[in-house]
């Protein structure tokens, strides 16, 4: 074959190459915290994520086009959650399952809002979250603070009537928001606190907290915080004697909170959604995860309920431009892992309730 034969078939090659239809691709993003302390979160996030979008790409993929996935870290910062959020629309990314702490969140939502971006997050609680909505692209399947306020307040008037109350927090806007609301509804049905008291995160000794609790002969404390110091706090609450139960907020659903407070953790109770391993609809995804190694719980199953809920409205709108995706997930019914899931009009799922758990022999079991 002469030279000038051998570039007019590569000429032809090319031409046929750049002619052929790409494969098409879908990029979305799993978006939280994946390094730092509160990377067992994230952990869960991503394990669901992976899963969720090796599945639907097995099933075909969403509207014909194959899904691939990418993993932001966010350290739960608001500043990095921005810039994480910018990398993301950098990388056409037209859904983002994220992300998990409020500061985070609501921060990155109205990047995601001004660039037609779908969020839903798995884990982010504080009402403000969807309150003050970013775009009518945001929303979530978490419960809402005031809802677990509605179940940590009533349990503690009803079940502690006659016991010395104190009421704890961190500071942040989940710890005392949380603490706030859960005082709220348990003064209106007329339970009142013997005190209640702030306290800084990231310090790694409470006896001063402990010793005030121990001088008002509480019986019962309620702590609106994180596990770290949680579990600081139970520990010191055990060094000096005081037989108080310890409640508080769904952040202590974490063997973290036990790695801190060892045997002193257990008996601590707390509000969380019902644990979607009970849920019929769960059990070949947790199966499936656990035989590959991966985390299983709650917020694994949450991330792959998100990316369900959103791959089957964008199936429902044909495509995934944010009106018409924020539309199917706003008026229709979603079968996920969680079961079947529906979106009010702030944006609030309707998956999971809150319920109460004890940590006992080292596990939280439903009480």
């Amino acid at each position: 074959m002469t030279q000038q034969r051998l570039i007019f078939t590569a000429a032809l090659l090319a031409a046929g190459l750049a002619a052929a239809p790409a494969s098409a691709e879908i990029s979305i993003a799993v978006a939280g915290p994946m390094d730092g302390q509160f990377r067992d979160l994230g952990a869960q996030m991503r394990a669901g994520a992976e899963q969720a979008v090796a599945d639907l790409n097995a099933a075909g993929g969403v509207n014909g086009e194959r899904l691939v996935l990418e993993v932001a870290d966010d350290n739960c910062d608001a500043d990095k959650a921005v810039a994480v959020a910018n990398q993301l629309i950098g990388k056409d990314v037209v859904f983002v399952a994220g992300h998990f702490c409020f500061n985070a969140s609501i921060p990155a939502s109205e990047v995601y809002a001004g660039a037609g971006i779908v969020q839903i997050s798995p884990g982010t609680t504080l009402p403000k979250f969807t309150d003050d909505r970013a775009g009518e692209g945001v929303f979530r399947l978490a419960p809402r603070d005031d809802q677990q306020a509605e179940v940590a307040g009533q349990f503690l008037a009803d079940t502690y009537a006659n016991d010395r109350i104190a009421l704890l927090h961190d500071k942040t806007a989940y710890g005392k928001g949380l603490t706030d609301a859960v005082k709220a509804v348990m003064n209106d049905l007329g339970k009142s606190e013997e005190l209640s008291l702030g306290f800084d995160a990231g310090e790694d000794d409470y006896r001063y907290i402990v010793s005030q609790l121990g001088l008002e002969n509480v019986g019962v404390v309620f702590l609106g915080g994180y596990h770290p110091e949680a579990g600081l706090i139970k520990l010191e609450m055990d060094r000096q004697g005081l037989d108080a139960v310890l409640v508080a907020g769904d952040a202590l659903m974490t063997d973290e909170f036990m790695a801190v407070a060892g045997e002193a953790g257990n008996g601590t109770m707390l509000t969380y959604p019902i644990d979607p391993r009970d849920i019929e609809q769960s059990t070949e995804l947790v199966s499936a995860l656990e035989e590959a190694g991966k985390s299983a719980d709650r917020y694994s199953l949450a991330t792959y309920a998100a990316i369900q809920a959103w791959a089957q409205a964008a199936n429902l709108a044909g495509g995934t431009e944010l009106q018409a995706v924020a539309d199917a997930l706003s008026t229709q019914t979603f079968e996920t892992v969680l079961g079947a899931v529906e979106f009010d009009e702030k944006g609030d799922g309707n998956r999971p309730e809150y319920v109460i758990y004890e940590w006992r022999e080292g596990a939280p079991k439903l009480r």
